[in-house]
């Protein structure tokens, strides 16, 4: 076989794995390993390829921003900020239609912006606002799917773990990725909050929560002085202005930005008294599980992407796209729409990894903006989150949730809106770019 039928049918091959139910970076590597050592015709290629891979490969200074970023999200999970911005919000929205489905999206995005973990925001906002929600006459399906539609944010408002991942398979810069994804980030949120308060005034039988039971609610409210108000916003802005003030002012490299954080999330938690050792042992080995299963998912793909470039199926794909001359929004289109197909059996990063090497020399012609395509293939992946059969934030909530009277069909069809609004939002950037370029 020739070298791009060889590319060609690894890639059918990974995916046949995937879907077989092999983990996705046993397949990789895997796969990578026999496809090298058959165009290379011995076993000193493949075995040099995985020596760089896992070790060469990971020696970058930037790789160290990862753990130190999931870290600070495990620590402000479990220190309950999640709770008390939802409660903040909580109060400043009681008399909103739909306030609770839009409290939780405002706490969500802020959440997102000192977290950068969909899972994270996922498990804690299933048990805060969810049971809240129902409380107050919420349907269970819209209340499971505004938190799983929210719980994207935590992947696409800096900082993200997405974000950097990408930003370290393309060099890229992780601020510029993070500036990129500011705006396009906040714009989704908005389109949530318009989205619930449409379907609270169109389609209230769709939400709930519009009776005298939602109306005790709002009537029910302490009143937070503006003493508490700042005790329990005060900790966001703190670490917001830590990490994000210090990456953009030029203060901090995104690694420092990410142990500042940490180091800011821990004297939080020590400060609220919401850690102690068990706990702290607790978010030290979930961080390292979190981190080591990213590290290894990157050596398989550093493998795969290696693997690609020898067999020359990203040139010959460039080279294909370029004689059939297509336009960029066809590409794109086709490229968004394998995304969402893909993200019905894999997760972000798995995605991200195995996509990317093998469209970005493809879309070189183009000249376009590569910090642009990131932000594309990140909302495009993350429609996967909300979408079967992995869906994988629905999984946590269901998992989470311990409610055998919402089903994960419920927790998926109260998402679809949400995945709807993902893909619209998508396709303004699409057509827009400037929207996420235009703090560069």
């Amino acid at each position: 076989m020739t070298g791009m039928e060889i590319g060609l049918f690894s890639v059918l091959l990974i995916l046949i794995l995937i879907y077989s139910g092999m983990h996705v970076p046993v397949a990789l590597g895997l796969v990578s390993f026999v496809s090298v050592w058959y165009l290379r015709d011995g076993l000193e290629a493949p075995v040099y390829l995985l020596t760089i891979a896992a070790s060469s490969g990971l020696e970058n200074y930037i790789y160290g921003v990862i753990p130190l970023f999931v870290l600070m999200g495990l620590l402000v999970s479990r220190c309950e900020l999640g709770r008390d911005i939802y409660e903040v919000f909580n109060y400043l929205l009681r008399h909103v239609k739909g306030g609770l489905g839009v409290a939780t999206v405002a706490a969500n995005t802020a959440f997102a912006s000192i977290t950068g973990v969909s899972i994270a925001s996922a498990s804690v906002f299933t048990r805060v606002s969810v049971p809240e929600m129902l409380r107050f006459g919420y349907k269970p399906r819209f209340a499971v799917g505004v938190v799983a539609g929210s719980s994207v944010l935590g992947m696409l408002i800096p900082p993200s773990v997405i974000l950097i991942i990408y930003a370290i398979i393309t060099e890229l810069s992780v601020a510029d990725m993070f500036k990129a994804a500011v705006i396009p980030g906040l714009i989704l949120a908005v389109a949530y909050v318009i989205a619930i308060v449409s379907m609270a005034v169109f389609f209230p039988n769709y939400i709930g929560g519009q009776d005298a039971k939602s109306q005790a609610f709002a009537n029910s409210q302490k009143a937070l002085s503006i003493a508490q108000i700042f005790t329990k916003v005060a900790p966001f802005v703190t670490l917001i202005v830590l990490v994000l003030g210090g990456i953009y002012g030029g203060l901090f490299t995104p690694t420092e930005a990410g142990a500042v954080g940490a180091m800011g999330a821990l004297i939080i938690s020590l400060i609220k008294r919401k850690l102690s050792r068990s706990v702290l042992w607790e978010v030290l080995s979930e961080t390292g599980h979190i981190v080591a299963s990213i590290l290894l998912l990157i050596v398989a793909a550093t493998m795969y992407s290696r693997m690609l470039a020898i067999s020359g199926l990203p040139a010959e794909l460039g080279a294909w796209i370029a004689n059939a001359d297509m336009s960029l929004a066809s590409i794109l289109t086709i490229y968004v729409i394998i995304l969402i197909i893909m993200g019905t059996i894999l997760d972000t990063t798995s995605i991200i990894l195995i996509m990317v090497p093998l469209f970005l020399p493809a879309m070189a012609p183009y000249d376009i903006n590569f910090i642009w395509f990131g932000i594309i293939t990140v909302f495009g992946a993350e429609i996967g989150l909300l979408t079967p059969p992995l869906g994988i934030s629905c999984y946590v909530i269901k998992t989470t949730l311990d409610d055998d009277s919402i089903s994960l069909y419920d927790i998926f069809a109260g998402a679809f809106p949400f995945a709807i609004i993902i893909l619209l939002v998508l396709i303004l950037l699409i057509v827009f770019p400037e929207i996420s370029l235009v703090l560069l």
